[in-house]
């Protein structure tokens, strides 16, 4: 992705699931204040955990996020919603939706210190909280915009989301605008805008970076900080910043991929690969090793040394979206054609039936 740059999976969205009738409460567990609407027309339901059993094998054509929770849980975000694995079964959730009861397609997931689990999707933003209720947040509400791309809870419990449209955060009560300044259209790309947030990462320092379309902010305090072409970048178009174990960081652009080292910018690309082409998600593993992709073709680097390798299982492969590493300290891979997980040497198609 990311996490979260590839856009096929939009233009598969489908209506596959039947939506369920919302049972509203006057009563929230994450209270708003609302902005544009009275209180009563926050969405708020008690979360509908309905076994998968769709006919086809795959979780879902488009797999664009996955993430484990606190107690274990593993929850895919897909075009077709949220599906979780509790440990025994798949089920989807049919209690995230938009606010016009449409399935969404679910781009980021994350979990804040309460251990509520927040969404980010094409229609807002969803928590489910720790009674398993859920609250769908619109444009109404005060979010900055529906179409969001990215989430994420901080060390002090706010939920930043990044949009379309630009960045906003959620103390629980009110939506906040963030400002960052404009930037350019990536016009190679069939959505984008001066205000695009593609990632946001907490450092730790508890820094906050946002991957935008006018190269890397950082947010210190109350300081905001730019890393863009006239620090050394090839692209400002960037898609995922990490940090490693060493206090680096990783950049991933639409040209190249680049480590920050201290106060030095290193142009890591041709290490790896001889063209511009763009790296898409960026995992540090529990060893210590980096992956990312650059399209479909997948690189894990040791050290000096590295393997390019595509993510395959018979005649079944994958585009990758994101790369993800669970608390079992296994490699995940999903993107356009599904999930897939490295099993030692091999890679393994994981189906509504598993294995998980």
């Amino acid at each position: 992705m990311s996490k979260h740059t590839l856009l096929l999976g939009t233009i598969f969205l489908l209506n596959m699931y039947s939506c369920v009738s919302l049972k509203t409460s006057s009563e929230s567990p994450i209270k708003p204040e609302v902005q544009t609407a009275s209180e009563s027309d926050t969405e708020i339901s008690s979360a509908e955990f309905i076994p998968y059993l769709h006919l086809e094998k795959k979780i879902s054509d488009v797999v664009r996020t996955i993430f484990q929770d606190s107690k274990g849980n593993i929850w895919f975000g897909t075009q077709n919603g949220a599906f979780c694995y509790d440990g025994s079964t798949l089920s989807i959730v049919n209690t995230i939706q938009s606010q016009f009861g449409q399935n969404v397609t679910i781009k980021d997931i994350t979990e804040d210190g309460n251990g509520n689990i927040w969404f980010g999707h094409t229609d807002g933003i969803s928590v489910i909280d720790s009674e398993k209720r859920t609250t769908n947040y619109y444009e109404r509400d005060g979010l900055l915009s529906n179409d969001v791309w990215c989430i994420l809870a901080d060390y002090k419990n706010q939920i930043w989301i990044g949009t379309i449209n630009g960045v906003c955060k959620f103390d629980g009560y009110t939506f906040e605008e963030f400002a960052i300044p404009e930037s350019e259209i990536d016009t190679t790309k069939g959505v984008s805008s001066s205000k695009m947030i593609h990632d946001i990462m907490q450092d730790s320092k508890n820094r906050l970076w946002f991957s935008t379309n006018g190269g890397v902010y950082i947010q210190n305090e109350d300081s905001l900080s730019n890393i863009s072409i006239k620090n050394g970048l090839k692209s400002n178009f960037i898609n995922q910043v990490i940090e490693d174990q060493n206090g680096n960081y990783w950049i991933s652009s639409s040209k190249g991929l680049f480590s920050l080292e201290g106060e030095s910018l290193i142009d890591k690309t041709a290490q790896f690969f001889n063209d511009n082409r763009g790296t898409g998600s960026i995992l540090e593993d529990s060893k210590g090793n980096i992956w990312f992709n650059v399209s479909q073709n997948v690189y894990k680097v040791q050290g000096e040394e590295y393997t390019e390798f595509q993510v395959q299982d018979g005649e079944k492969d994958l585009l990758p979206f994101f790369i993800y590493e669970d608390q079992q300290n296994r490699i995940w891979f999903v993107g356009f054609g599904g999930a897939f997980r490295k099993d030692h040497e091999k890679f393994t198609f994981i189906t509504k039936d598993g294995p998980f």
